[in-house]
């Protein structure tokens, strides 16, 4: 079987200095290659003046690529096969093998990199059927012109190695037979040509994918567009509406310090004598010091985080930004920083002009800086013995609050160095006259916040909680299960601190609930290790084997008690209890263990998931782990929509009522969640499967057509895209699957995993379309990424939040 394809450039209407180029893409050789002929058409861009033009991302690419072979390229103008693979970064060396076998169509082991670059610009602008053409090519081994079963089956484990996926031996041969299924061909015969073409004629998203740029298909490492970050959209309208109380926020806080610098300057000229030089420093040294009173007190203040979750509960929660009391806290540091480095060089400079310039005063530099000579300072003349071990606490809280200490593993040295504001403050009291003015008020909510969070008060509230079950997943996630007092209430998405004695006596982490309020009994964490500590925590639990605390024959032991109080027909039941049952009860222990370790909790706190239910259209995005609070959201948003049933008390009739608005006035749900690999979407998987079929029965209970209130998108960015001829093959089979059993094989779900990342802005385009209120965005995940989906909010006007501890 013979099939070709060709493009000829038209003969006339071409522009001067071009030249007819002709491509013949020709798999009747003997070798099953690509015969690419090309000729330059024009001097200046090097194709057919007829051929449309290439886009800025593809110019860029092509550019980038040629730069890299030619830095390759031995003296013959040739490039050799490890070289190839290394420039376009193919993971598997099938693929790079495959590639460069069409292009080295003498099979000499080296391209000549003029025929390589024109066969990429080629693929370029090639036509659906080329790119068809050239798929089928690739997946066709050993040439002969048909893709046999094997050939495919080795294509699709290798898509699989590329995209991160892992499918048992079953479900490959199960995506290999729909794949000829859909061919309409016996499972052990072969797919030709025109099989594959039919195939994908039938799948017009496919297809359509197809006839995008090649450069997506072979592109693995873009041109870098790193640049200066732009500030004009700063200052557009859209902007200033969305980040409202934020630039509230800055504008009042820039005018209060602002304010208390020319009352300082104010107050200093009017009471100041001297030289202009010594004026200058008594100003800097004033000034700073101002400051550093009030950044002092306002620094405390964005972390009362119990006031805030009060506060969320207020009208002031729709004026003040806490959603980003971390990022005002940090920027506050930053401010203090600068303050405290202007304060003490002033002083050190105001130390050395009265060594130098009064010695009449008879006071070294080190006189006045190192002893109470000088005698400044409201309690014994302490100001400048006292500034120095502030400087020194303040040097090292900042520099281990840095994010290569905080985000490096190292997050115990920037917990306990931030426990040195303590002395801090205490010893910035003795150093300032008028600071504890400011502190006063701050300082006994801040007293009050950590006595009720101490665990003595913790005991006599809510008694003592224990973790009753650890589940251990291999994606390094633990899910723990702890023991909820009646009286801890939360909101969905609240996070709570954790201390568990076992693995460190005096530590608190942060993590946010995965649990309903509606369940009562317990409260889900998800803990997914990232750190020394929660590297101990999967570590401790791994280890803890309670059936091996237990023995076995401590299993039966019970089982023969229990036996006694029945009748002796029920008593067999329970004492033929053989091996295989101990060891699958093992097993399960290991998947989810009962245990009984001791913990303390503290909070809740509420973060800006607190509105959801206030919203009419919520679109909720979690990346990763981030996942936790949206699980929490989602369970009690089924929770409430179920309690909403009621029952005709006279023909016992079901149905579901009208939500109130104060308890829901919610009208959708877009819930889209992101995960680099297929393991980590065990994290959640069985809640969104219970919610699916949740879903489904209400609609069949109603009698009517199914409309989702929770719409579920998934993403898998490790996957290759339909675009990628590296996944185009699998994920091809995926979706015919899909199709076929209404359920995905990644997931299990009936919801599809899309491969790659979200095209936000058309995400966002199609909820915009579907007008079920006004749409706001909560999301919680990497901040690179919360910034990318911020920016795309902007351009539809949703209202954007973000979770941040």
């Amino acid at each position: 079987m013979e099939d070709k394809v060709q493009l000829v450039t038209e003969k006339e209407g071409t522009q001067e200095g071009s030249k007819e180029i002709k491509i013949v893409i020709n798999d009747g050789s003997e070798n099953g290659g690509v015969e690419l002929d090309f000729v330059r058409t024009s001097k200046d861009s090097g194709r057919s003046g007829t051929d449309p033009p290439c886009t800025e991302n593809e110019t860029k690419w092509l550019a980038c690529i040629e730069e890299k072979f030619q830095v390759r390229v031995n003296e013959n103008g040739q490039i050799e096969f490890e070289d190839f693979k290394e420039v376009l970064g193919v993971r598997q060396s099938f693929f790079a093998d495959r590639f460069f076998s069409l292009f080295d169509k003498e099979k000499h082991g080296r391209i000549e990199i003029s025929a390589l670059i024109d066969g990429l610009r080629t693929l370029t602008h090639g036509s659906p059927v080329q790119k068809i053409k050239f798929v089928f090519d690739v997946y066709d081994i050993d040439g002969s012109g048909e893709i046999e079963r094997e050939e495919l089956k080795t294509i699709l484990t290798t898509c699989m190695q590329e995209s991160s996926l892992c499918f048992g031996e079953e479900h490959l041969n199960d995506l290999t037979d729909v794949m000829f299924d859909a061919a309409g061909k016996d499972r052990n015969g072969s797919i030709s040509f025109d099989d594959l073409k039919n195939v994908l004629e039938k799948h017009p998203s496919v297809l359509e994918n197809l006839t995008l740029s090649a450069t997506q298909w072979l592109k693995t490492v873009p041109p870098s567009t790193t640049g200066k970050k732009g500030w004009k959209h700063k200052f557009t309208l859209k902007y200033l509406r969305n980040n409202l109380r934020k630039i509230m926020f800055l504008i009042i806080y820039s005018l209060i310090n602002v304010g208390i610098g020319i009352y300082t300057v104010m107050e200093v000229l009017e009471k100041g004598t001297g030289s202009a030089g010594y004026l200058v420093i008594r100003l800097a040294a004033s000034i700073g010091g101002m400051l550093l009173n009030f950044n002092c007190m306002l620094i405390l203040i964005l972390v009362l985080r119990k006031c805030h979750t009060l506060i969320r509960s207020t009208p002031l929660a729709a004026i003040l930004p806490l959603d980003q009391h971390i990022s005002f806290h940090k920027m506050v540091g930053g401010v203090i920083g600068v303050c405290a480095a202007v304060h003490a060089g002033a002083h050190i400079a105001h130390a050395v002009y009265v060594e130098v310039e009064m010695p009449e005063k008879n006071l070294t530099a080190a006189d006045i800086l190192f002893t109470q000579k000088a005698g400044m300072g409201w309690v014994s003349g302490t100001a400048y013995i006292t500034g120095w071990p502030i400087l020194g606490i303040l040097i090292i809280m900042i520099i281990c609050s840095l994010p290569f200490v905080r985000r490096g593993g190292h997050f115990e040295v920037f917990y306990w160095t931030h426990v040195l504001y303590l002395p801090f403050w205490a010893i910035l009291i003795i150093h300032a006259k008028v600071f504890w003015y400011y502190f006063i008020m701050p300082g006994v909510l801040f007293v009050i916040e950590k006595i009720l969070s101490s665990r003595m008060f913790k005991r006599a509230r809510y008694g003592q909680t224990f973790i009753t079950e650890v589940g251990l997943l291999p994606s390094g996630v633990c899910h723990l299960v702890i023991s909820r007092p009646d009286n801890f209430r939360y909101s969905p998405g609240d996070y709570i601190f954790l201390q568990i004695p076992v693995i460190a006596n005096y530590e608190w982490h942060p993590f946010t609930i995965s649990s309903a309020p509606e369940m009562k009994g317990h409260i889900w964490l998800h803990v997914r290790t990232a750190g020394h500590w929660t590297k101990q925590l999967y570590e401790y639990f791994s280890a803890l084997d309670p059936i091996k605390e237990t023995p076995d024959r401590d299993l039966m032991r019970r089982s023969h008690t229990r036996a006694s109080w029945w009748p002796a027909k029920r008593q067999s039941q329970y004492k033929v209890k053989d091996k295989g049952e101990l060891i699958a009860e093992k097993r399960i222990a290991q998947i989810m263990k009962k245990v009984n370790v001791k913990c303390h909790i503290d909070g809740p706190y509420g973060t800006a998931t607190r509105e959801i239910f206030e919203t009419e259209h919520a679109v909720l995005i979690g990346a990763g782990i981030g996942v936790t609070p949206m699980a929490s959201i989602l369970q009690s948003i089924m929770y409430r929509y179920k309690d909403s049933k009621a029952t005709c008390p006279k023909c016992h009739f079901s149905f579901y009522g009208i939500i109130p608005e104060t308890v829901m006035n919610l009208k959708k749900v877009n819930f889209i969640w992101i995960n680099r690999d297929q393991k980590n979407f065990e994290w959640f998987v069985g809640l969104l499967n219970k919610i699916e079929k949740e879903q489904i029965d209400v609609a069949f209970e109603e009698g009517r057509d199914m409309e989702k209130v929770i719409d579920i998108e998934l993403f898998m960015t490790a996957a290759k895209e339909k675009t990628d001829i590296r996944g185009a093959g699998l994920q091809m089979a995926l979706s015919i699957m899909h199709r076929r059993d209404k359920k995905d094989l990644i997931t299990g779900l009936s919801t599809r995993t899309q491969a790659g990342r979200p095209n936000w802005y058309k995400v966002f385009g199609k909820i915009s379309q579907e007008r079920k209120g006004k749409v706001k965005v909560f999301f919680c995940g990497a901040p690179q990424l919360g910034q990318i989906v911020k920016k795309a909010c902007m351009r539809y006007d949703f209202k954007f939040r973000k979770e941040n501890f």
